[in-house]
């Protein structure tokens, strides 16, 4: 039985394919296509799927698509005719829906088929249905609460209810245009980062600020006696004038969300190129504390109703990996698990998921404790980026097959015993260098988890400017996550629990801050990944051979990117490995030095 997942015409457009229940490859398509966030058909991800798993379009059974053109459409309908939204934004969501609707057509023309065409079903799974399947059937629950909440999807904002063996059942659902992701959305781009994806570094800046500006965000938002909320919809502009939103062949762009009287409560817009002040740390404190009290309150009715200590996340607003580390405290939930990719990508296997599981009957037997399901790529090629030949060492135009100024003295070594790869690696970080880490098959979600990272020592606090200035290229305020053996997470955090894909923030314990500087934040938090030798055993060998020599067993791990998509191939680790600072770079068994003269 096999199956192919499609988030298609949305941000994050992403595939992914099963087989007989087991997930075999999966892919954004910005990692091909080397696009922030792109937006459009993901053709090249279906070709990358259909490769890893063996298979042509013709031998699909059934394809899945997150987006259901048919749901809620009578509420569409009754809000169009009340609110009168611009033609040009009705007529684009038309267009997008149209796309939607002819899947098999576009597979044709764009991925091509041979033989007797296309004989898989097409299903279309309602966006927040998708993202719940995408956290619950992957997860180790047998039976579990399910909620999603991001910004819109199939008109709807949040959708919550019970996971119980093979089914789903939906329980409650918030509609457009009440939005906790386009307010979050909407208090970014106030202050001043309007790209699409930029709700982080909000989450980033509010640890520095305090929560000055409850009683105006209480104006903006209205918790309800049921657990859900209200938008002032005067604060925004989706409601009655509509959003501009590009979701067709590039980087997704939407335009202004928030509305004048935004400004009125809080002051002038901050521009993007203007210096961050204290109001505006505040102002990132007080949204962040907004959201938490509504996310929270879904939840705690949701515990209420189902009495279930087991919770599975999704959607967009799952990325909120501070509010996600304050579950134990703020909610009875006893036990979390969120998928690597909580946001739309993740709704391609989510599509695909609900499928096998609902609409076949076909019972539970994979758990996703892995995010690795991108390309791998196997010495030939990486000999091939780096111009190693055999035993000859570089080729006469260097690293890459090219010339490259100020480069210094560049020195190609293959280690194939691994423990001594790991051992040499884990000295070069302690020595203070910075290594570019690209091992095995590339992290399925947003987060580099060891296989496209870049690595640093945690014991130095010098190493987060540096890393911010000369390697990364962004804001200053921008945090590092600390990468730690897990059975050393009870030492260095408050917590003890396992965050294998990076999307809890938990406290750091008061007398390892000083140990792990380079990775404590401001107000003394982490968002940690913790490493299991069963799962990523080079990864997990690199950090105990750190810990060997430092006797800490905690690395910084960021992604092995600059201001671009996670790199994908060798020879994109290469270019960034040359075009930034890092020092060393290890590929599979090849580590490659640059010594300055």
């Amino acid at each position: 039985m096999i199956i192919l997942g499609l988030n298609a015409y949305h941000a994050d457009a992403a595939a992914a394919i099963l087989m007989d229940g087991k997930l075999i490859a999966a892919v954004e398509e910005e990692r091909i296509r080397r696009i922030k966030h792109w937006a459009g058909f993901p053709t090249e991800a279906i070709r990358y799927c259909l490769s890893e798993a063996g298979v042509t379009l013709s031998d699909l059974d059934h394809i899945a698509v997150s987006r259901d053109p048919k749901a809620h459409f009578w509420r569409k309908i009754t809000f169009a005719l009340g609110h009168r939204p611009k033609w040009s934004y009705l007529r684009d969501r038309a267009k997008n829906l149209g796309r939607v609707r002819d899947v098999k057509e576009v597979l044709r023309e764009s991925v091509g088929v041979r033989g007797e065409g296309i004989r898989a079903k097409v299903h279309h799974i309602e966006h927040h249905r998708a993202h719940m399947a995408s956290a619950f059937f992957v997860s180790p629950f047998d039976r579990a609460a399910v909620v999603s909440v991001d910004a819109l999807g199939d008109y709807t904002s949040a959708m919550w209810g019970e996971g119980d063996g093979s089914r789903l059942d939906i329980a409650g659902e918030i509609h457009y245009p009440h939005s906790l992701g386009f307010l979050y959305t909407a208090g970014t781009q106030f202050l001043g980062f309007p790209k699409y994806g930029d709700e982080y570094k909000v989450m980033g800046l509010a640890a520095y600020g305090e929560p000055l500006y409850l009683d105006a965000f209480r104006k903006i938002i209205r918790l309800k006696k049921d657990g859900t909320f209200e938008l002032d919809l005067r604060y925004f502009r989706h409601a009655n004038e509509g959003v501009s939103m590009t979701w067709d062949g590039g980087e997704p762009v939407i335009g202004p969300i928030y509305s004048d009287e935004w400004e009125c409560l809080f002051g002038p817009a901050r521009k993007a190129d203007e210096e961050l002040s204290r109001k505006h740390e505040n102002i990132a404190a007080s949204l962040q504390a907004v959201f938490e009290d509504a996310y929270f309150s879904i939840l705690n009715k949701l515990y209420k109703r189902t009495k279930l200590k087991k919770l599975c996340l999704s959607g967009g607003c799952a990325m909120n990996s501070v509010a996600n580390g304050k579950m134990s405290d703020r909610t009875p939930f006893e036990a979390v698990y969120i998928p690597p990719a909580p946001g739309d990508a993740g709704t391609a296997i989510g599509s695909a998921y609900d499928v096998y599981h609902q609409y076949l009957g076909r019972p539970r037997t994979f758990v996703m404790d892995r995010a690795f399901w991108g390309p791998q790529f196997g010495e030939n090629e990486i000999r091939e980026a780096l111009g190693v030949r055999g035993d000859e060492g570089l080729g006469d135009e260097g690293i890459g097959g090219k010339r490259h100024e100020d480069q210094g003295e560049i020195r190609v070594t293959e280690i194939e015993d691994e423990d001594e790869l790991c051992r040499r690696t884990a000295e070069a970080i302690a020595d203070g260098k910075i290594v570019g880490w690209f091992q095995g098959r590339m992290e399925w979600g947003p987060r580099a988890l060891g296989h496209r990272s870049i690595l640093a020592d945690a014991r130095r606090a010098e190493i987060k400017d540096i890393l911010n200035a000369r390697i990364k290229r962004r804001e200053p305020f921008r945090p590092f996550a600390p990468a730690i053996l897990v059975e050393a997470v009870g030492d260095y955090f408050e917590k003890d629990a396992p965050v294998p894909f990076m999307l809890q923030v938990y406290t750091i314990n008061k007398d390892k801050r000083s140990v792990i500087p380079a990775v404590t934040h401001v107000d003394g938090t982490g968002r940690l990944q913790t490493v299991h030798r069963g799962t990523d055993p080079r990864f997990w060998k690199l950090i105990r051979a750190f810990e060997t020599i430092t006797g800490v067993p905690v690395l910084l791990n960021t992604s092995f990117n600059e201001n671009e998509p996670i790199v994908c191939k060798p020879s994109e680790a290469v270019d960034c490995f040359l075009r930034t600072k890092m020092d060393v770079l290890v590929m599979g068994d090849f580590m490659v030095e640059r010594r300055k003269e």
